[in-house]
């Protein structure tokens, strides 16, 4: 079965478009510059081809039907996806452009200081960054790739292993000398750091070190730098991924809580998006991507 004898004209796929997201067929046809009765037409003749009813008409007034609506959004995404198509052919006509999706402090503190030289051997190749802290629909949001923590599942994806991650609980000089931390059970009835998407992190640390009890109250945040901040101003005690953290560790704007350095249960990995596979720019970020990765884990060692 050929898709094209089920796919109509460009123009009716437009004005359909338009009534649905306007609701009146009068402010369609001044978007699209025609007449009123010429968007009607095109109406009438989408409706014929896809045999329902996609608009309710009561006297001067216009409403999707039910299944108007599930077509106007299903409509939307492939329209958006075919835009999104053509920006990125226009932006870099020559090679390509690779849209990513990062999370927050992984993409700016290791992804973006390494991204130069991915630059500088692809030339051709235009990045756009979009920052994502769970798993999206790729395919819908025109992203090729997206940097990925925790278990490799994402769906329509492919997954590359990037690294493991080590957390230490990290806190202010300051305050690790008020409360006298020095093994972990001293940390049950201290003021924790709790990162938004990990609600299970502070539990899952203590179980790994033989105690019972999840840990105090403390401050919420959605960022690990926001967490940093938070840590290195007194105001608790955060886990952080070791090899995000280790200039302000070094300088000794954070210290270590107590000396336990533990390994997540999950992994940092790119995921690349299934239908795009095959593109140029994507297959050379994901050789590239494994190379650094690689380098910075055999720093590690």
């Amino acid at each position: 079965m050929h898709a094209r004898k089920y796919l109509p004209s460009m123009g009716l796929l437009v004005a359909f478009e338009a009534c649905a997201r306007l609701q009146k067929f009068t402010a369609a046809a001044e978007e699209l510059s025609l007449t009123q009765s010429a968007v009607s037409r095109q109406i009438r003749a989408l409706e014929d081809i896809v045999g329902v009813e996609l608009f309710a008409r009561e006297r001067q007034t216009v409403r999707l039907t039910p299944a108007g609506e599930a077509y106007a959004g299903e409509l939307r995404q492939a329209l958006h996806a075919i835009a999104q198509a053509t920006l990125r052919l226009k932006a870099s006509p020559g090679a390509g452009t690779l849209t990513l999706a990062i999370l927050p402090t992984m993409g700016t503190r290791w992804l973006a200081p390494l991204l130069p030289d991915f630059t500088r051997q692809n030339p051709g190749v235009t990045l756009n960054l979009v920052t994502r802290l769970q798993p999206f629909n790729m395919e819908a949001e025109g992203v090729d790739a997206a940097l990925h923590y925790g278990a490799p599942e994402w769906p329509r994806a492919e997954l590359d292993l990037l690294f493991d991650e080590t957390v230490v609980p990290a806190c202010a000089r300051a305050l690790k000398a008020q409360h006298g931390f020095a093994v972990p059970a001293d940390l049950l009835g201290a003021p924790l750091l709790h990162l938004a998407s990990r609600p299970q992190a502070w539990a899952d640390w203590f179980t790994a070190q033989g105690l019972a009890a999840a840990g105090g109250a403390g401050m919420n945040v959605d960022q690990f730098a926001t967490a940093m901040q938070a840590a290195a101003a007194g105001l608790g005690v955060a886990l952080l991924p070791e090899f995000l953290f280790q200039e302000e560790l070094a300088r000794g704007d954070l210290v270590s809580a107590v000396d336990v350095r533990s390994r997540s249960a999950g992994r940092y990995y790119l995921a690349c998006a299934a239908h795009r596979a095959w593109y140029p720019p994507l297959t050379a970020f994901r050789h590239w991507v494994r190379e650094q990765a690689a380098r910075t884990a055999a720093t590690w060692a």
